[in-house]
């Protein structure tokens, strides 16, 4: 008889010390922007993706010559060279680069679950790609929404749950974990129209009053790229590059 994966769903990151994530496969979320900028940027060619979890560490990546993308509160760092738009990676100049990245979310997240089995990187632009690469792994299933400073957050659980009711389609899938229950829940509000349900998003306001709204459309966009990124160490690269 087979084995049931498991999956669970964290909705923040000041929730994850609940979860034991070591033998599991866990998918990071942060829909608007960093997941979504990251798979943009493999899709376009980067080598890596450093990511840092402070300003600090993101300048003096940049005092070593590195490339460095960064925001805080969706405001460009001022040393940066380009900040957290999946727009600011479609550029030939990235192509084979190494980048230092530091987000207000994602990359704290992504430091903060480096002890999973796995940890994926997750967006709707390459949700088909995560999804097939879940059914067909072995490991129980953690998706973690990066929130918005340590609070709940509408965009990342709604993408939880578009994952979690694909995931469950297939029998070799079970959950007993409320917020698993919940987040799809509120897939099934959000997805007869995504675009106006996410209206309701605070971050989406947050982005419209620094004029950097436009990439909504784009970041709940299905299927652009087939590359899952993945931490290898401290890097992010693309899966099958793993040493």
């Amino acid at each position: 008889m087979t084995t049931k994966k498991h999956i669970e769903v964290c909705f923040t990151p000041a929730l994850l010390d609940l979860y034991e994530i070591s033998t599991k496969n866990v998918v990071l979320i942060d829909i608007l922007r960093a997941t979504s900028a990251i798979c943009t940027a493999f899709s376009w060619g980067v080598k890596e993706i450093i990511p840092v979890g402070s300003v600090e560490e993101a300048r003096q990546c940049k005092q070593n010559g590195m490339v460095v993308a960064g925001e805080r509160d969706g405001v460009v760092l001022d040393f940066a060279d380009f900040g957290n738009s999946p727009f600011n990676f479609m550029n030939d100049k990235v192509r084979n680069a190494s980048i230092a990245y530091c987000t207000t979310n994602g990359t704290k997240a992504i430091q903060k679950a480096s002890h999973a089995y796995r940890l994926l990187i997750g967006s709707y632009l390459n949700f088909s790609a995560v999804k097939d690469f879940l059914l067909n792994d072995t490991h129980d299933v953690l998706l973690f929404c990066s929130g918005w400073k340590n609070r709940f957050n509408l965009e990342d659980t709604v993408f939880a749950g578009a994952l979690i009711e694909q995931l469950l389609l297939d029998e070799n899938f079970t959950t007993i974990c409320d917020s698993t229950m919940a987040a799809q829940d509120l897939w099934n509000t959000a997805k007869p129209n995504l675009l106006e349900y996410i209206q309701k998003c605070a971050h989406r306001h947050r982005l419209r009053r620094l004029g950097l709204d436009d990439v909504i459309e784009y970041c709940h966009t299905f299927d652009k790229t087939d590359i899952i990124p993945i931490l290898n160490k401290d890097k992010i690269i693309p899966f099958g590059e793993m040493c």
